[in-house]
């Protein structure tokens, strides 16, 4: 299937590992010219922009000011914007419980999970209404309708970013603009499986292996396996493409059927 998105330009953030750079390969793939925002590029990032039409732009997602000069920097570099994925976000397992969840905390889960997007469709949304056309695509997570105290701060922020895209949803559909989140349960990349990811840190509090925590979250799910990076991309690149042209204010699950409910 032709996706048509050859020619186009994307802001991917969060785009130096995991979910991020396999989105930004993807749209490498097809043609796309891609600004990649990240803290600071990965060897990996910087191999794939060596090869491809990707621009890496090392930016402080968390910052007030850092969303605005990612995009800043898409449309000086190619002119123009026609798909963002926000991707960029973190989770720490908060196995102290509630009570140890600071307002700290809170703040850095809301700024990094749901305030960063916020931010950048902000500046990105000016120069989509200008093109009269645009995909907006937002990596959201299960645990916006699956609550989990282990995340509870990522839940609620999550459970945030998903209200805010269905309803600009409504907002900018005039305009031509499609807005869409997609929801991934555990995913096979660093978030989860790196050495301060989330089964590490479950196993450290509990005393069970790593490979035990993370082997007993993919057998939640209905087809025993947690998802492969490169599946949620190619959900993001049909999501980007005019393939989907009707399809906005949706959200779609890729978690192996672990949201059993309706």
């Amino acid at each position: 299937m032709d996706l048509n998105l050859a020619g186009k330009t994307a802001v991917v953030t969060g785009a130096s590992k995991g979910i991020g750079f396999a989105i930004t390969q993807a749209l490498a793939g097809e043609g796309v010219s891609v600004v990649a925002g990240a803290r600071a590029a990965t060897t990996e990032l910087s191999d794939l922009a060596a090869r491809t039409t990707v621009h890496p732009v090392a930016v402080d997602l968390t910052s007030p000011d850092g969303p605005a000069r990612l995009i800043q920097a898409a449309i000086a570099t190619y002119g123009a914007l026609d798909i963002l994925v926000n991707n960029v976000g973190a989770v720490r397992p908060r196995t102290g419980g509630f009570l140890s969840v600071t307002d700290d905390d809170w703040l850095s889960a809301l700024t990094i999970n749901f305030l960063a997007a916020v931010r950048t469709t902000r500046a990105a949304l000016p120069h989509l209404i200008e093109r009269g056309s645009g995909a907006i695509v937002t990596i959201n997570s299960v645990n916006a309708r699956l609550p989990d105290p282990l995340v509870i701060d990522y839940s609620a922020a999550k459970a945030a970013l998903g209200n805010f895209s269905k309803s600009l949803s409504k907002e900018v559909a005039a305009h031509g603009i499609r807005v869409n989140t997609v929801s991934p349960g555990p995913v096979s990349t660093g978030l989860w499986l790196g050495t301060d990811g989330v089964a590490a840190t479950v196993a450290r509090t509990t005393g069970a292996a790593a490979e035990a925590v993370a082997q007993k979250a993919a057998g939640e799910s209905a087809t025993g396996r947690f998802t492969q990076p490169e599946e949620v991309a190619d959900l993001v690149l049909l999501l980007a493409s005019d393939r989907a042209a009707n399809i906005t204010g949706a959200d779609f699950a890729i978690d192996g059927g672990l949201i059993s409910t309706l």
